[in-house]
């Protein structure tokens, strides 16, 4: 079963690796075989200010099954990504626009936890994440996908 995914990550930054990521399911013979939907268009949100960018992104968490984070290396410390997440992708080992990779990124589910039987459980505890490159995202997004809906009752 195909679910619906919302991409989050820093626009200005990351946006050339993030498109191969989000455009995976173009080379599968079709969405139910890649394992997900893309259910972000994003471009001209931005523009229209911070109000805007949150309900943007409430319209876009509604019927999804998952978030998927795509970590570069500022994405930690950007507002909006922190406004959302769920499955972790490492995306610094992916070539921009020059053909450079980054610089890897610090876990942003790490600055955030709840509190369990009187400890603090972190969300970098909770949610998984696996590097683009080096974990074959291409072939297993699906899978992943799938996996962080499952562990969180979807």
């Amino acid at each position: 079963m195909a679910r619906r995914v919302f991409f989050s990550f820093h626009y200005e930054r990351d946006v050339w690796r993030a498109g191969p990521v989000r455009n995976s399911w173009v080379t599968k013979s079709d969405r139910e075989e890649a394992g997900f939907w893309d259910a972000a268009a994003w471009e001209e949100v931005k523009k229209k200010g911070d109000d805007a960018i949150k309900r943007w992104i409430d319209k876009y968490l509604e019927g999804t099954s998952v978030t998927i984070v795509l970590i570069g290396a500022e994405t930690a410390g950007r507002e909006w990504v922190k406004y959302d997440g769920l499955l972790g992708i490492y995306i610094h080992n992916m070539k921009d626009q020059y053909g450079r990779t980054d610089s890897k990124g610090e876990n942003p589910f790490g600055e955030f936890y709840i509190e369990e039987n009187g400890r603090k459980k972190y969300l970098s505890e909770m949610y998984p994440t696996y590097d683009w490159v080096n974990d074959g995202g291409y072939y297993y997004l699906g899978n992943w996908v799938e996996d962080a809906a499952k562990n969180a009752g979807r």
